[in-house]
């Protein structure tokens, strides 16, 4: 499959079944623990689980002028994409991420004995008991689990950029406020 019909296949077989609850921090890098599910293409009726995190920067008012940087997806390593390329590819698609780096870095790869369904009602069940509100439960393809993973990153810096933009105004003008007092 080329990268067109991994991304097309990303968007529409990604599913957020928990979204982490949290928003990012504004005044810190952003630790994005996540389970993502993969219906398994080699075992039939058994599930890969990954779990891992996207470590996400701090987001600034000032952005560099450099695309994002996406370290730990194995992008050039699985799918043969460089880094360059896939920043050409998502700005293409109208898929746009601040000029910050997003760290992946996967903890487990285990294989969960047990169709899709039976997976995401545990993990959901695991998440719900222990009252996790930093972690997101996603399903995603297993030949590209990377762009699932994309998305979801997306779904949370999209839903923070507003209250982030407010805070930096807010701390901008507390600081600028110090300063001019005599």
């Amino acid at each position: 499959m080329d990268i067109q019909e991994l991304w097309e296949k990303a968007l529409k077989e990604t599913e957020i079944i928990r979204p982490r609850i949290k928003d990012l921090q504004t005044f810190s890098n952003t630790q994005l623990p996540y389970v993502l599910l993969s219906a398994s293409s080699i075992n039939a009726g058994d599930t890969v689980v990954r779990k891992g995190e996207v470590e996400v920067e701090k987001p600034s008012l000032i952005l560099p002028t450099h695309s994002p940087q996406f370290e730990g997806f194995d992008f050039e390593k699985e799918l043969k994409i460089n880094q360059d390329f896939l920043s050409s590819f998502l700005i293409i698609r109208g898929a746009r991420f601040p000029s910050l780096i997003y760290s992946n870095k996967t903890d487990s790869l285990t294989v969960f004995d047990g169709e899709l369904d039976k997976a995401i009602g545990f993990y959901r069940e695991q998440l719900q008991r222990r009252e996790d509100v930093h972690s997101g439960l996603v399903v995603a393809p297993e030949d590209c689990w990377q762009f699932s993973l994309l998305i979801f990153i997306a779904q949370v810096v999209a839903r923070s950029a507003g209250s982030d933009i407010e805070r930096l105004l807010e701390d901008y003008r507390k600081k600028h406020k110090r300063r001019k007092r005599p």
